[in-house]
Formats: C-alpha cells, sequence, structure tokens
C-alpha cells in the first residue's frame, strides 16, 4: 500500500513516510492509493476483540510494518488506559447505538487514534533510520491537545508542541491541557480561534526555510492533528467494531445496511467512517452533524464550501471550525482522485475563502446528509435523552443526537443508527448543567463534576480526577503572528 498527495506533486511514499511526514510538501493531505477490502466474512469478524480487529484493518493500510511490530503499537496502545475491556462500547438509548469513544484518559474520542499514534511514528522513524528529534506541530479545537499530549509526552526522541485557541475551550479542556507534565511538551494559547492555529500550523509545515533550519539543528516536523494519515486509519477501526457488535447482539443481520451520524467539525472522524464505507462495511447513509458553524452543512447541500461568515462560539468548542481540512480527502475521492481540481479548489480556498465543486462531485455527495444544531437544541437534545432513558450526553453528541431526529423527521429511514458519542460529559459540565440544572450555576466546573457524578451516579474518569488540584505548568500565550517564534523559543534554536 502506497500513500499520495491529494495535490498529486509528490511520488508516492511507504505508510511509514506518510506518518513521519504529516502533510505533503506540496500541502496537499496523503491519501491512500486504493481502499482495501474487509475480505473476510463479517460472521468470521463479529468475535474479534478490538485489539485482533485493530490489526486486521491496520495490516491492510501499514503493509510496511511487520506483523510483531503492529501488534505491539496495539498491545502498546489499547491496554489498561481504557477505563472498559471493550474500548469502544455500544450503548441503546432514544432510539440509536451510541458508540461510546471517550473511555481513555483523555475523555475524548481522540484517544482512539492518538494513544496509537506515538507508536506508529516511533516506530515508523526506526523503520526510515531517522536519527533527528522528531517535533510533534498541532492545532486543537480542545480534544487533540490533551490526547496528543498524553500520547507524546516523554516519549523519547520527540517533543511536542500544542497550539489551542485561548479563549476557545472548555475550563476542562484547558486545565487538562495546561498541567501536562513531561519535558518534551509545549502548550502555548492564541489570540484568535481555532482556524487560525490550525492555518498558522500548517503554513510552518511548508515553510521550506524554516523547515530547513530545523534541519540543520537535527530537528524534522510531524503532525498529530488528523492531518496525519496516521490519526485517520486507526479510527476506522471503531466503525468496523460498532458493526460487528450490532451483528453479535444480533441488532442485525450480516450484510444490513445501517447509518452513522458524527459530530464533525474538522471532518475527520466522519471521514474514517466514509473510509470503512469504502472497505465495504455496509454503511447506507453518513449524516454529517454541526453546530452554529455550519459551514459543512450548508456544504453537502448546495456544493459550495464558503468559511466567509461570523466565526461563532458555541456549547461545543471542539466543532467551532470554518475551514474542515479533512474535507480535502473527501473531494479527492469524489472528484475521481483529480488533483488538478483538489489544486485548484485549494487555491481558491486560500484565495478568497469558497469555492464550488464540480456537477459530478455534487452528485456524489448523496452518500451525505449535513444537518445542525443550535445550542438552545444542543441543551434541548442533552434533556431529551436523558428523559427518555436517563442516559447523560456531552454537548457534541448532542448535536449529533439532534441531526440524527431531524434526518428520522425528514426522511422516516427506519435503519438502525450508529451515533458516535465523541467525549464524556464529564468534559462539558457548565451546558451539561444547563440542561439538566444539577448544581447551582454559579458554582465551579470543578464543583459541577462532582455534583454531575453523585446526581446521576456516574464515576469521575481517572482523566479528570483531582484535575483542579494539579499545578499548572504551561502559562505561554502569543498572537498567531508569532507561532513560529514560540517554537523557536521552546527548541532554542
Amino acid at each position: 500500500m502506497f500513500y499520495k498527495s491529494t495535490r498529486g506533486q509528490e511520488d508516492l511514499v511507504t505508510a511509514s513516510e506518510a506518518i513521519i511526514r504529516g502533510i505533503a510538501e506540496d500541502g496537499g493531505l496523503f491519501v491512500p492509493e486504493f481502499f482495501p477490502e474487509l475480505d473476510k466474512s463479517f460472521d468470521e469478524l463479529k468475535n474479534l476483540n478490538y485489539k485482533e480487529l485493530a490489526f486486521y484493518v491496520l495490516s491492510k493500510y501499514l503493509d510496511d510494518f511487520s506483523a510483531e511490530e503492529l501488534k505491539a503499537c496495539i498491545e502498546g496502545a489499547y491496554d489498561e488506559k481504557f477505563e472498559v475491556p471493550s474500548i469502544a462500547p455500544l450503548k441503546y438509548s432514544a432510539g440509536a447505538y451510541f458508540l461510546e469513544l471517550f473511555h481513555g484518559r483523555t475523555l475524548a474520542f481522540k484517544d482512539m487514534a492518538l494513544s496509537i499514534l506515538p507508536y506508529l511514528v516511533k516506530t515508523a522513524a526506526k523503520r526510515l533510520d531517522i536519527n533527528k528529534e522528531i517535533v510533534i506541530l498541532t492545532a486543537t479545537s480542545g480534544d487533540t491537545g490533551k490526547a496528543a499530549l498524553e500520547g507524546f509526552a516523554k516519549v523519547e526522541g520527540t517533543k511536542i508542541v500544542v497550539f489551542y485557541p485561548k479563549e476557545g475551550v472548555s475550563e476542562i479542556q484547558k486545565r487538562q491541557m495546561v498541567t501536562q507534565e513531561g519535558d518534551n511538551t509545549f502548550v502555548v494559547g492564541i489570540e484568535g480561534n481555532f482556524d487560525d492555529a490550525q492555518n498558522g500550523v500548517k503554513t510552518i509545515f511548508v515553510d521550506s526555510d524554516f523547515n530547513k533550519l530545523l534541519d540543520e539543528k537535527g530537528y524534522m516536523l510531524s503532525s498529530a492533528n488528523s492531518i496525519n494519515i496516521g490519526r485517520l486509519i486507526p479510527q476506522i477501526v471503531y466503525y468496523v467494531y460498532s458493526y460487528l457488535t450490532l451483528l453479535k447482539d444480533e441488532k442485525i443481520k450480516a450484510g444490513e445496511k445501517i447509518n452513522v451520524v458524527v459530530p464533525t467539525g474538522n471532518f475527520g472522524n466522519i471521514l474514517a467512517a466514509f473510509y470503512a464505507k469504502n472497505m465495504g462495511l455496509p454503511i447506507d447513509k453518513l449524516i454529517c452533524a454541526s453546530n452554529e458553524n455550519k459551514v459543512l452543512t450548508d456544504f453537502i447541500s448546495t456544493g459550495i464550501y464558503d468559511r466567509n461568515r461570523e466565526f461563532v462560539i458555541t456549547n461545543s468548542p471542539s466543532m467551532d471550525i470554518l475551514i474542515s481540512s479533512n474535507l480535502e480527502r473527501f473531494l479527492y475521492e469524489i472528484s475521481g482522485k483529480d488533483s488538478e481540481i483538489i489544486n485548484k479548489l485549494m487555491q481558491q480556498l486560500k484565495n478568497e475563502g469558497r469555492y464550488e465543486i464540480t456537477s459530478a462531485m455534487k452528485e456524489r455527495l448523496n452518500c451525505m446528509y449535513g444537518g445542525f444544531a443550535t445550542e438552545e437544541e444542543t441543551v434541548e437534545a442533552i434533556r431529551e435523552v436523558y428523559d427518555a432513558s436517563e442516559y447523560v450526553l456531552d454537548t457534541h453528541t448532542a448535536v449529533a443526537y439532534n441531526v440524527f431526529k431531524k434526518y428520522i423527521n425528514a426522511t422516516k429511514d427506519e435503519a438502525v443508527t450508529v451515533i458516535a458519542s465523541t467525549a464524556s460529559p464529564f468534559k462539558f459540565p457548565r451546558s451539561v448543567n444547563e440542561a439538566l440544572s444539577f448544581e447551582n450555576s454559579s458554582a465551579s466546573d470543578f464543583d459541577m463534576v462532582e455534583k454531575l457524578s453523585k446526581k446521576f451516579n456516574i464515576r469521575i474518569p481517572k482523566g479528570i480526577d483531582n484535575l483542579e488540584s494539579r499545578p499548572i505548568i504551561h502559562k505561554a500565550t502569543c498572537y498567531k503572528e508569532s507561532m513560529k517564534n514560540v517554537i523557536e523559543e521552546f527548541l532554542k534554536l
């Protein structure tokens, strides 16, 4: 299996090279040459545990890793740091199956891939005989940052720099990041939003002079964002796992099609479901759920992507994004792998902030349904699901549930549906409290965590237990124009 850039100006590379580099030199994203098939029957696969299934799926994409290397990566990733043995349990509530992806150390779905990425990076570096120190450069809208920090902290031969929007994450998310231990970690709050952080990171990746300086000083850049193919591919596994769980529990028959709902900002998580569908997983409709930053909803309904709009800070902050980087990979596939079209569209996005896809591409959008939820609808969804089944959602999953209900009302589709539950309610206790009124609104987020646990008899996850008392280690802030300067300072260039 080889990988190529969506923009077509690079030679084919191995999985190891794609993982180490993170982003192609032409600014494009690495994509597999083809989608491998799920070549075993679902009845054969349904009794595999999560780690066994991960090996089956990942070995199809990372075939330059030996079986022993890949198994070691998987064993290191999916161990006791996940608080449930199944890793990604499926819970039925209020008419849908919630795929719980938040049982890792940082309480968000990002743990599912970022637990294995450091092992993949270390193995790839060893295979390629790289002796430079790898600098993981990452922008976060709240969850990726902590998950990446947790994964790479104290990993020999790496340093990690995380930029987050100073005023655009929850108090719990911020405290998780700024209390991160490890001499190789560096966390910076920027004066701006996530798109500013992400654009800054992308600009640094393609800055040839800066990368030359890094090379001279013994460093090389890589990414922990989902622009890194090593982040994206492990996410495919849990969609396959959810289908097999439904089959094993006799909720569906082998080959029966299901729908999948994903709360989406940067488009990586739903792209993983799209990849699973292309491998042969029987997914009918991919339902893309947005908050009031509904650039993806508008794109799916019109074929026009337009980020020239107000940036809204919402109660689902990890989705407060107007430039969805992974959409480029989806565009590449629905264009018939046409790099010329992708270059044109990405140039238009850079220069004008918008583009319109071709009529042929619009026809291929029919695998997607796009919808969005307002803040009020998000709160109401949390209340609705709890009243129906005493199941507590976080705000991002609540966005997905609201859009799921809108889809059902619009289409009357009765297919079994899996909703990607992307974060624990403990990460956003203030917004959950707005819906369920379990604490005084003037209480701190940390008091709300305690009360949420007691009121609904849910154990506080280890990842945030005693978080308030942990010392703040990272206090750096910067303007978006100074991101490169703070990296130079951290690395002592």
